[in-house]
């Protein structure tokens, strides 16, 4: 369970969706979603009430620790399959980053999300650099059906992404 609580101690909710321990939890950067990591392989995400929004699953063995990007539109997770993994909201795998030859215990984002430091039980502190053109990727990702069926888009417009 995830056990929303006040600062004096008082509990507020419980949220169950789980089907093992959980690991981790982050609130996304204007406090309105909570993301979870869990033993069960999966990260969840949640509204305040205890709804669960989203689950997303990749990773191959348990969610040892989540974070939020610094504009609250990636998810970063890291796990005893020594990778981590940036989810975008939908729950879609943007990338996998491996370099740890054993368990990732914890992720976080620089504050302006362009690093993303990563511990693990190798004994070693990475820092990974989040490459611009991963942005302008999935920038096109998202833009691409916009752009392919809109017909009062241009045909210069067309071809921003390389379509």
């Amino acid at each position: 369970t995830i056990k929303l609580w006040d600062l004096e101690g008082k509990e507020l909710r419980t949220f169950t969706g789980h089907s093992y321990a959980v690991r981790s939890v982050a609130f996304s950067p204007d406090g309105k979603t909570i993301a979870s990591g869990s033993h069960d392989n999966t990260i969840k995400l949640w509204n305040l009430e205890g709804k669960e929004l989203r689950t997303f699953t990749g990773h191959s063995d348990g969610v040892w620790s989540v974070a939020f990007s610094t504009d609250g539109k990636t998810v970063a997770s890291g796990s005893p399959d020594n990778t981590i993994k940036l989810w975008n909201l939908e729950g879609k795998e943007l990338r996998t980053l491996s370099g740890h030859s054993n368990w990732v215990r914890s992720v976080a984002f620089s504050p302006d999300s362009k690093t993303i430091a990563s511990g693990s039980d190798d004994n070693t502190i990475k820092l990974w650099d989040i490459d611009p053109e991963f942005a302008i990727t999935e920038a096109c990702n998202w833009l691409r059906p916009y752009l392919t069926n809109n017909p009062n888009v241009s045909e210069s417009d067309r071809q921003l992404c390389n379509l």
